[in-house]
């Protein structure tokens, strides 16, 4: 399993790396909405869609939502997405408690998911055409996925006392202060070889530390739709990672708090 894992990964790696540097702007743009509609397919499963017809119609509703989201000002939708999260943080929390008003609901369960991932497409496209956009984008994608790895292996290996075992039982508290530690030396390491001016060292490290976080959120939320329904895996199309939802999970939730952070930052003139 481990060897499927570590290949799919590396093919994974090398076709993100290929569209970052190598497609423009609406390629790149069309693309990811490709992969959203991917996503959105996995979605239904979440929802406890069978019929055909409906997952369909649920794509085409996507398909819109991603559209009608190129004239909604990105600062709104990010803020938007910022104010999501939180909410869903407090979901997490008290897990398997306020279930009963979505759960059972197929609606409210595929509104969920237009808020999950039309605001994720929305932020990497923005991130995407900023100068150094395709640097941004790597350094996101180094973030959330050398975090998760870090995670996982320390986790795995001290990982004792459980962090929302009701929703996670195998992610620990332990695994989520590995997370940590390598998004600090990540932070360190970019201020270190950028030379950015001193005075915002600390809000830099800051930032980095709550994108890690939320990147947990986005985790242990699609870990806590997968368990209302009954699923290990939101798919199957990716060997020894399992759906396309599994690999994005976290990106879900870091990508607008990044690119929120991205247009804060350049407001304030850094």
């Amino acid at each position: 399993m481990l060897h499927k894992r570590i290949l799919t990964a590396v093919i994974l790696v090398s076709l993100v790396l290929a569209a970052i540097f190598y497609l423009s702007p609406p390629y790149f743009c069309l693309a990811t909405a490709l992969l959203v509609l991917v996503a959105a397919w996995e979605w239904t499963n979440l929802m406890r869609v069978t019929s055909i017809a409906w997952r369909v119609l649920y794509l085409l509703i996507v398909l819109l939502s991603l559209f009608n989201a190129l004239f909604v000002p990105a600062s709104v939708i990010l803020a938007s997405a910022f104010i999501w999260w939180l909410g869903v943080a407090g979901l997490v929390m008290v897990y398997p408690r306020a279930t009963g008003w979505w759960s059972s609901r197929a609606f409210v369960c595929g509104l969920m998911g237009l808020i999950v991932l039309v605001p994720c497409w929305a932020a990497v496209n923005f991130i995407r055409n900023q100068m150094n956009g395709i640097a941004l984008l790597l350094f996101l994608f180094v973030l959330i996925w050398g975090a998760d790895t870090a995670a996982y292996f320390i986790g795995k290996q001290w990982g004792k006392t459980k962090l929302v075992p009701a929703v996670s039982p195998g992610k620990s508290w332990q695994g989520l202060a590995g997370a940590l530690v390598f998004s600090l030396v990540l932070a360190f390491a970019v201020l270190w070889a950028s030379g950015m001016k001193g005075v915002i060292w600390g809000w830099f490290v800051g930032f980095v530390l709550i994108v890690t976080l939320f990147s947990v959120v986005g985790d242990l939320f699609e870990s806590m739709m997968k368990r209302e329904a009954g699923l290990k895996d939101s798919g199957t199309m990716l060997p020894g990672h399992g759906g396309l939802l599994d690999r994005i999970d976290s990106l879900t939730a870091a990508a607008p708090i990044f690119a929120l952070g991205v247009a804060l930052l350049e407001r304030t003139g850094f």
